[in-house]
């Protein structure tokens, strides 16, 4: 018998969720494009498309010749964003950092303790890499840091990420900076999913120019 992780099940358990939902309402709402069998979503540099009968979530980079099922972290985001934003969602343009969320300063725990875990660290003595994963990423130069950047979560929404290297007194810095209406948005429990894809889709890209390089 086949042994389902938990993660596994909530992904199909937010796929009939999403089937509850008016699809027409979401598409107009962020200007999504769509045809009679799928609605098609940008989420940080990937293009991923819902099965409008399934729920079923994919992204691809090749126009949907080859497919890859979108993970846990990819799958939430999108659906919450799709079926729990509110009602008059509307980016400020205006940023806050990550751990500043003021609604998250009462929780237990706040959004990005532990978040990074050393992960800065491998981007680190690496900026003109990393800088050509945030421009792949459609990231424009702005703010502070060896590498510091505007990128698109999705179409109508940014977020923004500075780096720091290390060096003979710091270690290496990372800091993440969200809309301040992002609440409007994501649930805050999501926005951690989301902030997780985003560092995941750093590395992956950097992982890539890395690789390239060394041919």
């Amino acid at each position: 018998m086949e042994r389902v992780s938990n993660y596994e099940l909530t992904k199909r358990k937010s796929r009939e969720i999403f089937l509850n939902y008016d699809q027409s309402k979401m598409i107009g709402k962020f200007g999504l494009k769509s045809d009679a069998d799928y609605i098609y979503i940008n989420f940080i540099g990937h293009l991923y498309r819902i099965d409008r009968s399934t729920g079923f979530l994919e992204w691809s980079e090749n126009g949907f010749v080859d497919c890859v099922e979108a993970d846990f972290n990819e799958t939430l985001t999108i659906y919450d964003l799709l079926c729990d934003s509110k009602e008059e969602c509307q980016a400020s343009g205006e940023y806050i950092n990550l751990q500043s969320l003021s609604v998250l300063q009462s929780s237990s725990k706040k959004l990005g303790d532990g978040l990074f875990g050393g992960k800065e660290k491998v981007f680190d003595k690496k900026e003109k890499a990393f800088s050509r994963v945030c421009e792949k990423l459609n990231g424009t130069p702005k703010g502070k840091g060896d590498v510091s950047y505007e990128l698109p979560m999705f179409d109508f929404l940014s977020c923004m990420i500075q780096f720091w290297n290390s060096d003979e007194e710091f270690a290496a810095s990372l800091q993440i900076f969200l809309d301040k209406n992002v609440l409007s948005f994501l649930r805050y429990e999501t926005v951690w999913y989301a902030v997780s894809h985003l560092l995941k889709r750093l590395k992956e890209e950097l992982d890539r120019e890395l690789s390239l390089a060394e041919k």
